[in-house]
């Protein structure tokens, strides 16, 4: 049973039944709310299209796992598909109601959602410690429910500032969301025609908008009702109107807050450097707060009730400002009104209020002055202390009683306390099958209330509420599945798959393993300290194995596959046991054999997340996949098992980019990153959304910034710098690229292959795409210092097609063509598609460039791009081949191909590099390499 059929209610309604269909669960969902419709609570149940979501459309799906589904429901219904549009309130009611309805009607006949319009006053156990719980209706019905979740939203607005009078006073308005309040005001000829609101935030912005109307025709005009020339006055004991929202939208800068301490004033001079940094580099503070409302949470938690209580009272204010923004089009307007005289607002509180002989009010402020208003309404929000709201539910559950409250309020009665949704009693339990989110969450959590929030909560409290009224069936070591049959706890992985081992060495490989889901350094330590404290834990070895193999993690791949075999023969269940075996399969005989039971054993345990980590192309995996597709497909499939869990989330953005549909990546990345801000993966994806759509300078901005906060552990530091390094290139700041190289790129801190595949890449694009076009002082280091922190084997006998591309180009910038010549054989000697078909003939054309056959290197590359991509690597990172063919093309006169390769790229990106390209190329009246030789003495051959 769901107690409100508001936003929170339908949310949860929502994932309640998306996950029991999921699991084939029958389930009855009773949803308790005197509204005609749900989904059509306080904040969403306005019919005023003036009134917009303060949150962007990209922020408001329903859905975490895919967040872009408000904006493509806008866009099949004829609205706005822009994910930074500001849609109408009324608008995202009609949204969940059509999804909860829709998600009904496929849950099929196991499944029933039933709206009950009525109230709900009280709440009880049947038994005291056990047993489902029952709510009473304002009518008296008692209904019985396995689970209540109680979804009741913001509290009603407060209006104890107040005088008594006013309060007595028809003229006044204390609940601007109540049925039919503002259209009175609207309609009313009689007494002064102006308005007083009381409050100047969020509220005050839609009931401005209301009654003063969208046509600024200024004082005079009638609308129809008489008042096309009031003036709306707005106070509040600050002043302060909520801030706006960016013109356009930037990723969240978000902040490493592992070192904040726990105090207050420390919090408060952390966020100041914060915001700060973030504003100096970005010129916008918005980005600042996005990412510090990410870890709000994490910091509310650490404070003391103490300083809790202080900052409600000292800081609240001003963060309500700045995190509740509004919508640029309603900042717009507003100063529209107030410039046609049609609306002010300043500092004060209400001192009396004293009834006119024709109808409204003569106010008196603090200030002194005096105004005569037809109406006082009240705009000042929600009450904060839930025991002050005479909400007989809330009162009920606070109710000391023989056996205890309930229900406990949490700082500053802000809510109630949970664990996780699920109600504390007054005893500390949390037995009671009671459960709720959104603003009573807000005590614990401070931010509760946004949609963004509450679809998390929603998500969470579906699985909680269904895992203890219908737990699924528990799996036994030998894989049976009995039904209510409990074995004995084993110690479980990051996504609940079980362990055979200690709890001491799980404890540890779950940290290397997350630590390798995060893409940070030092998860293969980790693991092979499990080993260690456990040396029969055969997982433990294989991932060690997996991961020297897969990522080039140091250690002994073979010592370690053959501990994981041994150990297995003593221990381990089905899963474990099929892992071993693909390990070894992937040492063996990785491309074929070995792939295939990868993604055999992938398709009989989808949330094996070391398994999906090899097959699946990433920074630290090559993955199995030769065709782009497949590996789509793959992640694909993966989707039910995950849903919307961090790190899948991740990768299905790293998917989404790569398909060029990168308004969704960059929401599926901010989506993952709003849940675990230290996602590698989703970083990788979003960079690459930067990059193809041209944010340059944002790119760059915001990827310094993770990179020096939450991106402190990350393990390819190198990669995320070289894409900060493409930014600067785009931009055609070769300095700024020069200086990145020097601190972040250059041996020793980098070497092996991140040094080929970033350094030596980079400093060959920069050479190609700058030789014609910059002075010689812009040339690029030399390339020797990084080839001789490679391995020799990574450069002359590469063992996949990515790698060996690599190294042709290195080969290529350090201009031993011989090496390149023996590395071309090597390629046309091999077994492997790609490599005979793809690099060999790379390798061809690059030695034709470096003999100046321009002809012979054009046709060669041109050739080869058609294929490019059963390489591997990202669009960026192949980039690397066309970025030469232009040079190629330019050197051989064909300044009309090269140009018109440029003009494409615009098209979809832009860049100052490309443009100036270009326009050298189309206005150049001789062959450009001959202008630009003479001009900077440049040479192909090495430097």
């Amino acid at each position: 049973m769901i107690v409100g059929a508001g936003a929170a209610g339908a949310l949860t309604a929502l994932h309640l039944t998306r996950e029991a269909s999921r699991r084939a669960t029958p389930l009855e969902i009773v949803l308790v709310d005197p509204s005609d419709r749900w989904a059509r609570g306080t904040a969403f149940g306005t019919t005023d299209e003036q009134h917009l979501l303060n949150v962007p459309a990209a922020g408001m799906s329903a859905l975490p796992q895919d967040p872009s589904h408000f904006v493509s429901w806008r866009r099949r219904r004829g609205q706005s598909g822009d994910a930074y549009s500001f849609a109408p309130r009324r608008e995202f009611a009609r949204y969940l109601d059509e999804t909860l309805s829709e998600a009904v009607v496929q849950a099929g006949r196991d499944l029933s959602v039933e709206h009950r319009r009525t109230r709900v006053v009280s709440c009880h156990r049947v038994a005291q410690r056990s047993g489902p719980a029952v709510v009473t209706t304002v009518e008296g019905d008692d209904l019985t429910a396995d689970a209540v979740v109680i979804a009741a939203g913001l509290p009603a607005a407060g209006h104890d500032w107040a005088p008594e009078a006013l309060r007595r006073s028809a003229f006044f308005v204390p609940d601007p969301w109540a049925s039919g309040a503002l259209d009175v005001v609207r309609r009313d000829r009689v007494g002064p025609g102006d308005v007083l609101l009381v409050g100047t935030g969020l509220t005050m912005v839609d009931v401005a908008l209301t009654l003063a109307g969208p046509d600024l025709a200024g004082p005079g005009h009638t609308d129809g009702t008489g008042r096309g020339d009031r003036v709306v006055r707005a106070i509040s004991r600050n002043g302060r109107v909520p801030a706006t929202h960016a013109p356009t939208l930037k990723p969240a800068a978000i902040p490493e807050i592992g070192d904040w301490g726990r105090t207050l004033e420390e919090f408060r001079e952390r966020t100041a450097e914060h915001i700060e940094l973030v504003q100096r580099v970005t010129g916008d503070w918005r980005p600042a707060l996005d990412g510090l409302r990410i870890q709000v949470a994490h910091l509310w938690a650490r404070l003391s009730e103490s300083d809790r209580e202080r900052f409600l009272a000292e800081d609240a204010g001003r963060w309500n400002v700045v995190r509740h923004r509004m919508p640029p089009s309603s900042r717009v307007v507003l100063r529209e009104l107030q410039s046609a005289g049609r609306l002010a607002m300043g500092v004060g509180q209400v001192r009396e209020a004293l009834p006119l002989p024709r109808g409204g009010l003569r106010v008196t402020l603090t200030d002194g002055t005096t105004h005569d208003v037809g109406w006082v309404v009240n705009c000042t929000g929600p009450r904060h202390d839930v025991r002050t709201l005479g909400n007989p539910l809330l009162d009920d559950l606070l109710r000391p009683r023989e056996s205890g409250a309930l229900a406990t309020v949490a700082t500053a009665g802000m809510g109630v306390k949970t664990v996780n949704g699920r109600l504390v009693d007054e005893h500390g339990s949390t037995a009671a099958p009671l459960w709720t989110l959104g603003g009573l969450r807000r005590g614990e959590l401070w931010e509760s209330t946004a949609v963004p929030e509450i679809r998390t909560q929603a998500l969470a409290l579906a699985t909680d509420v269904l895992d203890a009224v219908a737990p699924l069936p528990r799996r036994l070591e030998d894989g049976r599945l009995v039904p209510g049959t409990h074995p004995v706890a084993r110690p479980r992985d990051p996504l609940g798959l079980p362990l055979s081992t200690t709890s001491e060495a799980a404890a540890l490989y779950n940290q290397g393993l997350e630590r390798v889901m995060l893409l940070q350094g030092g998860g293969e330590a980790l693991m092979r300290r499990a080993t260690e404290l456990d040396p029969d834990f055969a997982l433990a070895h294989a991932a060690l194995a997996m991961l020297g193999h897969e990522a080039g993690a140091a250690g002994d791949v073979r010592a370690s596959l053959a501990s994981a075999r041994d150990a297995i023969t003593r221990r381990g269940d089905e899963r474990e046991r099929s892992l071993v075996d693909v390990v070894a399969r992937r040492v063996a005989d990785a491309r074929n054999s070995g792939a295939q039971a990868l993604l055999r054993h992938i398709e009989d345990h989808p949330r094996d997340v070391l398994a999906v980590s090899a097959a699946v192309p990433t920074i630290a995996f090559s993955g199995i996949i030769d065709v782009q597709q497949d590996a789509w497909s793959l992640v694909e499939r993966l989707a039910p098992s995950y849903g919307d869990h961090w790190w899948f989330i991740s990768l299905l953005a790293f998917t989404r980019q790569d398909q060029g549909r990168f308004d969704e990546a960059g929401l599926l990345a901010e989506s993952a990153l709003s849940c675990e801000p230290a996602s590698g993966h989703a970083v990788h994806a979003l960079t690459h959304v930067l990059y193809e759509t041209g944010r340059h300078e944002t790119g760059r901005e915001w990827l310094d910034h993770w990179v020096a906060e939450s991106g402190r552990s990350a393990s390819h530091r190198a990669h995320f710098s070289w894409h900060a390094a493409l930014h600067e290139l785009a931009l055609g700041n070769t300095e700024a690229v020069r200086r990145r190289y020097y601190s972040q790129l250059a041996p020793p801190a980098v070497c092996g292959v991140r040094a080929l595949v970033d350094s030596a890449s980079l400093l060959w694009r920069w050479r190609v795409t700058t030789t014609d076009w910059f002075d010689a002082e812009s040339a690029p280091p030399p390339v020797a210092p990084v080839l001789n922190a490679v391995d020799e084997a990574l450069l002359d006998d590469p063992a996949t097609p990515f790698v060996a591309l690599h190294a042709a180009i290195a080969h290529a910038a350090s201009g031993d063509l011989g090496r390149l010549g023996r590395l071309a054989a090597r390629c046309r000697a091999t077994d492997d598609a790609p490599t005979r078909e793809v690099v060999a003939p790379v390798c061809d054309a690059l030695i034709a460039a470096g003999e100046e056959r321009w002809s012979d290197a054009v046709g060669g590359l041109e050739s080869a791009t058609h294929r490019l991509v059963t390489v591997g690597g990202s669009a960026a990172q192949r980039e690397i081949i066309e970025e030469t063919l232009v040079l190629a093309l330019t050197r051989s006169g064909r300044n009309t191909q090269a140009s018109a390769l440029l003009e494409a790229r615009l098209d979809r990106r832009p860049s100052p590099l490309d443009a100036r390209r270009r326009i050298v190329l189309e206005q150049s009246a001789r062959p450009v390499h001959e202008a630009a030789g003479q001009r900077a003495g440049v040479t192909w051959r090495a430097r």
